[in-house]
């Protein structure tokens, strides 16, 4: 079969066709992986894979992460469980990208829907350089130079997380062995050069080198900016869709908009390198 993709939008997403990801060859990963380079998000629908096969299938774009504090399939860690019946997934419900605590940010993540709400619960993503390349020159040359604290706490709040006894050791580890880490504003993606933005409001804390004052109110801004519609995709889910999407150059959403309903999800998340600035 011909791998097909369907752009979704002018600014990030296709969906692909034609290939089975429990099958994917040499030469289907350099496709998949130019496809993801040039529509950042990558939508494939009646994909089944067990944990082993995504585990498998995100292992070949790089080393996996293994989370501080989500629940992990038992005999598959490298899968983390997003699972409404187990966890408190507010914290989804806001614009990140993932995992920008560590020193090295996922170059990208995969996620599998193993169980879906009849309605709701969608998940949007926007696109990092589509938001860049809209400011103006001058924004543009202000915040090329600038560097900003990104904290694991601002996503996972103790009243929400350290519930019981056994979560509050949890969460005290995750904090002790990663401490707050800066990186640019604005990332030059490695393998595209595209500049992108590089803060959100799940993990962002502040510019560096700015007043409280001046920090918050450039960050307000880029925040709303960088999540205008013309720079988002949204995908309704099916059971057995898998999503992969370039960690270093988008930001996404997921609605928590379907209480009553169970929403389970597995995810891989494949390690990065360290984020470069212009």
């Amino acid at each position: 079969m011909t791998i097909n993709a369907t752009p979704l939008t002018p600014a990030l997403g296709a969906r692909i066709d034609g290939i089975d990801l429990t099958q994917m060859t040499a030469d289907d990963q350099r496709t998949v992986y130019k496809l993801l380079l040039k529509y950042q998000v990558l939508f494939f629908r009646g994909q089944h894979l067990s944990p082993a096969d995504q585990a498998s299938l995100a292992e070949r774009f790089g080393r996996l992460h293994i989370h501080p504090i989500y629940p992990k399939v038992e005999q598959q860690p490298e899968i983390l469980i997003l699972d409404t019946a187990l966890n408190d997934l507010r914290d989804n419900a806001l614009w990140h990208t993932d995992v920008t605590f560590i020193e090295t940010p996922p170059l990208g993540s995969i996620l599998n829907a193993i169980q879906v709400p009849e309605y709701g619960g969608d998940t949007l993503w926007a696109s990092s350089s589509a938001a860049y390349d809209a400011l103006s020159p001058p924004i543009q040359q202000l915040i090329d130079g600038l560097d900003a604290e990104h904290d694991i706490q601002l996503s996972f709040p103790d009243e929400r997380f350290s519930t019981t006894a056994e979560a509050q050791q949890q969460v005290a580890k995750a904090r002790q062995d990663h401490p707050p880490v800066i990186h640019p504003v604005v990332r030059v993606h490695p393998d595209t050069s595209k500049k992108g933005l590089f803060v959100t409001p799940g993990f962002t804390r502040r510019i560096i080198g700015l007043s409280a004052l001046e920090s918050r109110a450039l960050l307000e801004l880029l925040f709303a900016h960088s999540t205008r519609p013309e720079f988002s995709v949204r995908w309704h889910w099916q059971a057995n869709d898998v999503v992969f999407w370039d960690n270093r150059i988008t930001q996404h959403y997921a609605c928590n908009d379907y209480h009553l309903q169970r929403r389970v999800m597995h995810r891989a998340t494949i390690l990065g390198d360290k984020p470069k600035g212009p």
